[in-house]
């Protein structure tokens, strides 16, 4: 569980609650069933109709990588790649070969039996940095659904505030129903600009940095295993390593 999300959230919408609650409002009055339908509903729509069907659903998946981050570790990885280079130097690539299956990541899997292969290393490494840049990008556009939702939102709730007024400009002659209509136009403005600023936005950031932190585990995995094709000493290859560990901080 990532709580600094957590208390993020929890920390924003009590700051807004708080806030109506300082200026002498109601809590109540925040909430609007028909501002929350038009923001959520509209925003949702618009967001569907611009992104393919594959794209969308990606986005949905990845917005529990808010609270519940993909797993990275990279001292245990660091760890795996040079206790391998052990391996390969003492008892050869072959030697690997049983520990593939093992392996729970279908990206250590496919680099591990390259490998294994005999694969030349530059031909190894592009083959990887490939299949790199394809995950890279796939996800980039799941987190952009989010950005695109971020950018909608706002206006959703300038079309929900202007159909509120519509409704108390033909009410005029009934006052009794003059309050829901202002309501619903100012607080649809509220919702779009929270959601937008407070959860669409703040989200598309988040997926795209556990992004980035995946691409550089995944580019250090390679270079470990470029540095075991080459021969080149564990602790070398430990040492390099270790500089995308410092760099991701």
């Amino acid at each position: 569980m990532d709580k600094t999300s957590l208390i993020g959230l929890t920390l924003g919408i009590a700051a807004i609650l708080s806030g109506q609650v300082l200026e002498g409002g109601h809590i109540s009055s925040l909430v609007q069933p028909t501002a929350f339908l038009i923001v959520v509903g509209g925003t949702l729509g618009a967001v569907m109709l611009q992104s393919p069907l594959p794209v969308f659903r990606d986005g949905m998946r990845m917005a529990k990588w808010v609270f519940v981050p993909p797993p990275s570790n990279h001292a245990d990885l660091i760890a795996q790649a040079t206790n391998w280079s052990h391996i390969a130097r003492k008892e050869g690539l072959l030697a690997l070969e049983e520990r593939i299956d093992a392996l729970p990541d279908p990206f250590m899997r496919k680099g591990l039996q390259l490998l294994v292969d005999g694969v030349e290393p530059q031909h190894l490494r592009d083959v990887l940095e490939v299949e790199i840049d394809a995950w890279s990008a796939q996800r980039r556009l799941g987190a952009k659904i989010w950005e695109a939702a971020g950018g909608y939102a706002p206006t959703i709730g300038i079309l929900g505030a202007v159909m509120g007024l519509i409704h108390v400009m033909e009410n005029l002659s009934d006052p009794s129903r003059l309050g829901s209509g202002i309501a619903v136009a100012f607080v649809a403005t509220v919702y779009g600009v929270a959601f937008a600023n407070l959860i669409f936005l703040p989200i598309s950031k988040k997926l795209l940095a556990h992004v980035a932190s995946g691409v550089s585990q995944r580019e250090m995995l390679v270079d470990g295993l470029v540095g075991i094709a080459n021969g080149d000493n564990p602790r070398i290859i430990e040492s390099r390593m270790q500089g995308y560990v410092s760099r991701s901080r």
